[in-house]
């Protein structure tokens, strides 16, 4: 028997503007905008909920847009959509490619607003069918990190009122037609920490005069590779990632520092402090082995949360996804090692379900099949932050009525 939020849902989506809705997404792939850079993105979203009848208001956090609606008695649901691009220069060959050089929609934020003004569209026009409190949030700088900490520091529950949960959805690889729902933890923490190697400079012709900086970061490279592999449980999951490093500035030239840049995934605030005390340990090793003039100075910097759904509120929205989508389009993979800053908005505890819509086009998913099993499959395909991401307009729909079948689940019926 099909629920009343999924029944509501397909009537409020059985007929979406989906021409007018693909025409909204590929103009907002065309024109990418950075962290915190996201005025027209956020112009055109707002733009869009006040024709839809929603209270509007922009610069919240920088550039974030919130739309209200209030609709009688009832819950207030928060829906998420996140609105920046990435420093990648776009290789798809879309015809709606990118034209900003050097800036890409590489992880899907173009098609998270299309799902945003899509859903909070058809649930205004469908008001008649739920009541309680909208509130439709286009985040900036979810990329640095900084976009939901910023909307909070803003005011954003003393100006608005504050939800009683939050929904969002992300775009995957992987076959079209998926919905990947994990009760509990869904996504990693991620930490940033910056090593600068302090050594001796000089002539590369006389290295006995000097303290090599580039030869110790080496060792520090690949001593740090043995922090997961030989200092963590097999049951602890956890990536490190050396993603930069820099020295020097001519051939003939020693420098005087190196500079390593490291990315962390940990699932547990205990594994992410044994390897900032590894990370530390091992710079300050290989440092003194090489006879620096002084320690590394080690650096955390940004860091995103764990992401844990609400076991309750995701099994619900599961269950009416399962019902809107049929059976087996519903699936749980487990937590994956990327992260999100949407758990900020959930400030004090807040409930909240995440989840993603796989967005691979058919095409492209078959020819991969070649590469042997499921996990071959995947990753033979082109990921968020490749040049190469660009998901199927086909999802389109699929995820308006992801968000619009969840938030009626979490809405008081009448």
């Amino acid at each position: 028997m099909t629920s009343p939020a999924a029944r509501t849902a397909l009537d409020l989506t059985g007929d979406l503007p989906l021409p007018a809705l693909e025409d909204f997404y590929r103009d907002l792939h065309r024109h990418p905008e950075l962290s915190l850079a996201e005025h027209r993105t956020a112009a055109k979203l707002a733009e869009r909920l006040g024709a839809a009848g929603y209270e509007t208001a922009e610069g919240v956090g920088g550039t974030g847009v919130v739309g209200l609606l209030r609709n009688g008695d009832g819950p207030t649901v928060l829906l998420r959509g996140d609105m920046d691009a990435l420093p990648v220069a776009e290789e798809t060959g879309l015809p709606y490619a990118s034209e900003t050089p050097g800036v890409m929609h590489a992880c899907g934020h173009d098609l998270h607003v299309t799902w945003l003004a899509g859903a909070a569209s058809a649930l205004a026009d469908g008001r008649d069918t739920w009541s309680g409190t909208l509130l439709v949030v286009g985040q900036p700088a979810e990329e640095t990190g900084m976009g939901a900490a910023a909307m909070v520091g803003d005011g954003l529950y003393e100006r608005f009122p504050r939800p009683d949960v939050l929904l969002a959805q992300h775009a995957t690889p992987g076959p079209t037609g998926l919905y990947a729902h994990s009760p509990g933890l869904i996504m990693s923490a991620a930490t940033d920490v910056d090593i600068v190697v302090h050594g001796v400079g000089g002539h590369g012709s006389r290295p006995e005069a000097t303290v090599d900086p580039v030869v110790t970061a080496a060792y520090i490279v690949t001593r740090l590779q043995t922090v997961v592999s030989r200092e963590l449980a097999a049951r602890e999951s956890a990536v490190l990632t050396v993603g930069r490093i820099e020295a020097g500035t001519r051939h003939n030239i020693i420098p005087t520092e190196a500079h390593i840049a490291l990315n962390l995934r940990t699932q547990s605030a205990d594994v992410r402090d044994r390897m900032l005390a590894s990370i530390r340990r091992i710079a300050a090793g290989e440092c003194a082995a090489a006879g620096c003039p002084r320690e590394p100075t080690v650096t955390v910097g940004s860091s995103f949360p764990v992401t844990v759904n609400d076991m309750d509120t995701d099994r619900r929205i599961a269950a009416v996804h399962g019902e809107v989508f049929g059976a087996g389009t519903v699936l749980d993979f487990g937590p994956v090692m990327g992260s999100e800053d949407f758990p900020f908005l959930a400030e004090g505890g807040l409930p909240y379900a995440y989840w993603f819509v796989t967005s691979t086009p058919t095409d492209v998913w078959n020819a991969a099949a070649t590469a042997g099993d499921l996990m071959q499959q995947l990753a033979a395909v082109p990921s968020n932050h490749s040049p190469h991401f660009a998901p199927d307009l086909g999802t389109v729909g699929p995820g308006v009525r992801t968000l619009v079948s969840g938030a009626l689940e979490m809405l008081a019926g009448r």
